[in-house]
């Protein structure tokens, strides 16, 4: 039983297949947590709670995937410190799935987590913050020998993604424009 929990878990096919079945389990998670920001007189219950767990639901099973060991766990793996390098062999042998999959990997928290964090209202904050996320799990998977290749185009592509998002998501939490009568009064 162990080894078959194992080989769930320890597979992108396994992690896909149990993101997709706890879409359920995310859904009543943002309700109860809303309901309960509702209750506690939260200013935007509904919308927080949207952001909370959409950026864990929606990053939480990419960064499981990227942290999978390789064929040889406990091998060191490949370290690709010159930039563009990965992501030129990639267009070369038109890997778009590899492109679009590392720009996917932070896409949840760069559109949620303006929403929540007001520091992080701006695409070059969330770019920033994402290429530092990134850049830890790179480390990581390098330190830890998961036998995966750690790559400065990955943390780019991350960092890409997540930034883009962000614009996707701006119409959401931009600052409101003030009213006509208030710039007239700041103007004189």
């Amino acid at each position: 039983m162990l080894n078959t929990w194992q080989e769930w878990v320890g597979t992108e096919t396994g992690v896909v297949v149990g993101a997709v079945l706890g879409i359920p389990v995310a859904v009543l998670v943002m309700l109860l947590l809303a309901l309960y920001r509702k209750l506690g007189r939260n200013p935007h219950p509904w919308r927080t709670a949207l952001a909370d767990v959409g950026m864990v639901y929606g990053t939480l099973p990419w960064v499981w995937i990227i942290m999978l060991p390789g064929a040889e766990p406990g091998g060191v793996g490949e370290l690709s410190l010159v930039p563009f390098a990965d992501l030129i062999d990639l267009v070369e042998h038109r890997d778009a799935g590899q492109i679009v999959g590392n720009m996917l990997v932070f896409a949840a928290l760069g559109f949620f987590a303006p929403l929540r964090f007001a520091a992080l209202r701006s695409a070059w904050r969330v770019l920033a913050f994402a290429a530092a996320c990134s850049a830890f799990l790179e480390i990581a998977q390098f330190v830890l020998r998961l036998d995966r290749v750690s790559s400065v185009d990955d943390v780019l592509l991350n960092a890409a993604g997540a930034a883009l998002a962000s614009l996707a998501s701006r119409w959401w939490w931009r600052p409101k424009p003030a009213p006509a009568e208030e710039r007239h009064l700041v103007a004189v």
